[in-house]
């Protein structure tokens, strides 16, 4: 369906679980807080969700967290997010860890592609960056997920100090056929307050390496990466830049926390609670239905991070009962 802005909303990220198995310093440092369990979805709930969200025209769904693969049961639901009906495109975000075992039976059940996250290219920065020494099991996870036929892509968050790593980082796609994103630190939660290096930093980078780089129209997934190509490579770069390049009038995508909120904007706290709906008696198909499209009518025309129009369009709205 559109919202009010005329944007066509055909993806959904389902956030399965708030836990990880890594510590990443922006994202989920020592002492964050976690939901306990009978608070988040249940399988049943996100599929129910799901087949809602299929009768609006949404179609392509992307598996997340926290670490998804850390949720027992997560390739299960995989397959039987896959076999509903007008489900088009199913893909995951990991951060690579568990993947190696995992990878033949993803790739057996026709997942569409895996995200692999890794901001760093040398195990003691990994080790740095997110707490634990796994960065050998990261990277045996992306070689399996290329053996099991899977499109595979890198996201890079620029964190601050960073600009030594994006080439090695970069080089990922020189020999494999892997798209290395580049990702702006959205300034939301930690990452209010670890600002990195933005797109056109990157690319002066990468473009000492590789002179010939140069922008490609190829669609290359769901998501507004800006992707390059160049003689000696083989894979792709991505730029994802949020923040120094807003691509909020092309957004197609709305995220369900793992606790139910529907957020049509990932920037705002607020969102739709989905979790009171399934858990109130009122979590027939139709309600569902009508629920995801006030939500998706009433998406905000943009994020807010330091907007103060957006800010307060979005204050107007929520008064208005919008």
């Amino acid at each position: 369906m559109k919202d009010r802005f005329g944007r066509g909303i055909d993806y959904i990220r389902f956030s399965i679980t708030d836990r990880c198995n890594l510590r990443c310093r922006y994202c989920m440092p020592e002492g964050v807080g976690l939901e306990r369990h009978e608070n988040l979805l249940t399988y049943e709930e996100f599929l129910q969700v799901a087949a809602a969200a299929v009768r609006l025209g949404i179609t392509r769904f992307k598996v997340t967290g926290g670490e998804p693969l850390a949720r027992r049961g997560c390739i299960e639901f995989i397959a039987r997010l896959k076999s509903l009906p007008g489900v088009e495109q199913v893909t995951l975000t990991t951060n690579g860890v568990l993947l190696a075992p995992l990878a033949p039976r993803l790739g057996a059940l026709g997942l569409d592609g895996v995200n692999i996250s890794l901001d760093a290219a040398d195990p003691a920065d990994f080790t740095a960056i997110t707490g634990f020494d796994q960065y050998a099991r990261v990277l045996e996870g992306l070689e399996a997920s290329l053996a099991a036929g899977l499109k595979t892509k890198l996201n890079c968050v620029l964190l601050p100090g960073c600009e030594g790593r994006v080439l090695t980082l970069a080089r990922f796609a020189q020999d494999r056929p892997v798209d290395v994103r580049f990702i702006e630190v959205m300034p939301i939660g930690e990452g209010a307050r670890t600002p990195g290096p933005d797109r056109d930093a990157v690319l002066h980078i990468l473009k000492e390496r590789w002179p010939d780089l140069h922008p490609v129209e190829e669609i290359r997934g769901n998501g507004p990466a800006h992707y390059y190509a160049a003689g000696g490579l083989t894979g792709r770069i991505g730029l994802i830049d949020a923040v120094s390049h807003k691509f909020c009038e092309r957004c197609n995508r709305v995220r369900l926390t793992s606790t139910g909120l529907l957020k049509p904007c990932l920037c705002y706290g607020e969102g739709t609670d989905l979790r009171a709906l399934l858990r109130g008696g009122k979590n027939d198909l139709d309600t569902l239905t009508e629920a995801l499209q006030q939500a998706i009518w009433n998406k905000p025309r943009a994020h807010c991070f330091d907007d103060a129009a957006a800010i307060t369009e979005q204050k107007k709205m929520s008064e208005i009962g919008g």
